[in-house]
């Protein structure tokens, strides 16, 4: 049986806005981002996290974010921030929000705690619409427990790879000053980190959830950009966090069918003509049921997108 996603939108792009800074935010509405990422932890100083949260929440009430799905990503659980960047926020304004996002996830139990505390908010307010949750892989702890983590909740929409953080938690080599997938050639040959970003995508699509890639940390490499991106969507990421507005269009650009995949993928469905229940035959080639499962799904994520 195929998998679904639990997320419909397309989430190509991701843009982390430190949660602080209320005029990143109405430039971020304005963008071309698919996800808004409301940052309270890793942009956001110790001293300034009750001023973010304010902040945050002022933004949710008031900007308009032009249908875009917006997320807000609270400190990690092993801090005594979290626990209020969670109530206070939802309570607040959590009829704006899609999405938390939850960093440094070691053990479904953070899952467990955020979808609970959730679950109360929502109920105290009489939200029927529920938030959904995206869990950052960012340990070597965390995907060790790969499996158990995507299966822990029904509100698990996403899984993200940290990179930066999960080279800290093996110790491995810092080859770059943001720590963010650039110069990995100089000390690999190949994907570096090939096997933590397929096995979280494996874990992802196995419970019907979408997996983001890693930021690329230099804004000004476009062409790094672009081999970051087309090595994520290859090895089956639906979309990647991007960290600056210039990186958006080159990150959509990828994960958005080429006007050849899509009329591939339309031939493949006429042929099909969704009755076949077995292999079907395109211009000499034979095309089994999994073939035809990709060609629907890039088929309707065109439709989504407007290019059909």
């Amino acid at each position: 049986m195929e998998n679904k996603t639990r997320m419909n939108k397309p989430c190509r792009t991701l843009l982390s806005v430190p949660g602080n800074k209320t005029k990143m935010h109405a430039k971020a509405a304005a963008s071309n981002v698919d996800v808004i990422m409301l940052d309270l932890e890793d942009s956001v100083p110790a001293d300034e996290k009750e001023v973010a949260r304010k902040t945050v929440i002022d933004s949710l009430r008031s900007l308009d974010f032009n249908e875009k799905c917006v997320a807000l990503r609270i400190n990690s659980l092993d801090t005594p921030f979290a626990y209020k960047d969670l109530i206070q926020v939802a309570e607040a304004a959590g009829d704006r929000l899609q999405t938390v996002v939850v960093p440094k996830v070691n053990h479904e139990a953070d899952i467990h705690f955020a979808s609970r505390l959730l679950d109360g908010i929502e109920m105290a307010l009489g939200q029927t619409r529920q938030i959904r949750i995206q869990a950052c892989i960012e340990t070597a702890q965390g995907l060790s427990r790969i499996n158990e983590i995507a299966s822990a909740d029904a509100r698990l929409s996403s899984l993200s790879f940290g990179i930066a953080d999960y080279q800290a938690s093996i110790g491995a080599a810092l080859v770059s000053l943001s720590g963010h997938g650039e110069n990995e050639e100089q000390v690999y040959p190949g994907h570096r980190w090939h096997f933590q970003l397929s096995r979280m995508v494996m874990a992802a699509k196995a419970n019907g959830l979408m997996a983001l890639d890693a930021p690329f940390g230099n804004f000004k490499d476009d062409d790094g950009l672009k081999k970051s991106t087309a090595l994520a969507k290859a090895l089956g990421c639906d979309g990647k966090w991007v960290i600056h507005p210039d990186q958006i269009d080159t990150v959509n650009q990828v994960f958005t069918p080429a006007a050849e995949e899509i009329r591939r993928a339309r031939r493949i469905l006429d042929a099909a003509d969704d009755r076949s229940r077995g292999a079907v035959a395109v211009d000499g080639r034979m095309v089994d049921q999994a073939t035809i499962r990709i060609a629907r799904r890039v088929w309707d994520q065109a439709v989504f997108l407007g290019k059909v």
